[in-house]
Parts: C-alpha cells; sequence; structure tokens
C-alpha cells in the first residue's frame, strides 16, 4: 500500500491542469480545517469549496469497486473504514458551511472541471467577490 499513490494521482493532475487553464488559483491537499491528518485534494479555502477525487477501489466506487479474495475479512474492514471516513469528513465540512464536492477517479476531467468551476462562480457571485 506504501507504493499507492495517494496524491497526485493522474485524474487529480488532469482536474487541476484544467482549473488552472481556466484561471483558478487553489490549493492542493490543504487541510481539512478541525480534522487532523485529513487533507482536500483541491481547496479553494476562501469560498469554503472542498473537492475530493476518489478512487473507485480505495473509497467503494458503486460501479467499479472490486472485492479482493485473499484476506478479504480484513481488507472489507479496511475499504468500510475509508467510505466512513470519507462521510465523516463530508459532515464534518458541510456543517461548517463548506461546499463538499467528491468524484470518481472514472468522471472525466472536463466535466469534473466544469463542475468545479460552476460551483466556484456561483459561490463567487453569492458572496460578491471576484
Amino acid at each position: 500500500m506504501s507504493r499507492q499513490a495517494s496524491r497526485d494521482t493522474q485524474p487529480e493532475l488532469l482536474v487541476r491542469r484544467l482549473l488552472h487553464a481556466d484561471g483558478l488559483r487553489y490549493r492542493v491537499h490543504c487541510p481539512v480545517p478541525g480534522m487532523p491528518r485529513r487533507s482536500m485534494d483541491i481547496g479553494f479555502s476562501k469560498l469554503q469549496i472542498a473537492v475530493f477525487l476518489d478512487g473507485c477501489y480505495w473509497h467503494g466506487c458503486p460501479e467499479h469497486a472490486t472485492h479482493p479474495r485473499a484476506n478479504a475479512e480484513w481488507w472489507r474492514a479496511k475499504l468500510d473504514r475509508n467510505i466512513a471516513r470519507d462521510r465523516e469528513t463530508t459532515d464534518h465540512l458541510t456543517a461548517s458551511g463548506w461546499l463538499v464536492m467528491r468524484f470518481w477517479e472514472h468522471e472525466p476531467a472536463g466535466d469534473v472541471a466544469r463542475r468545479i468551476e460552476a460551483a466556484v462562480v456561483a459561490r463567487r457571485a453569492a458572496s460578491g467577490s471576484r
């Protein structure tokens, strides 16, 4: 597991590249306020938008998640903990007034970037910021 990339994955890089090309500036792997050892993949701190790009296997995608046969009980427990941690993080951020956006790694980067950009534009308009 230590060799598995947890940051700067290909889907993250593609989405970040598209957002940057559209003129959006963001923070990468910024900490989740009030939750030690957790970070957002992409964060718009002033607008309070948190973006997570979740891997299908590690976060339990309903379409693509697989279940290992070797040591199945241990893996099931681990993956269930990941899903519970995602839910807890989302609930915490939402309760603090953040907009939480979660995407699966198989979603097209262009679609993800457009949805993020729309949320940023909407939040800017609502707050009256530029």
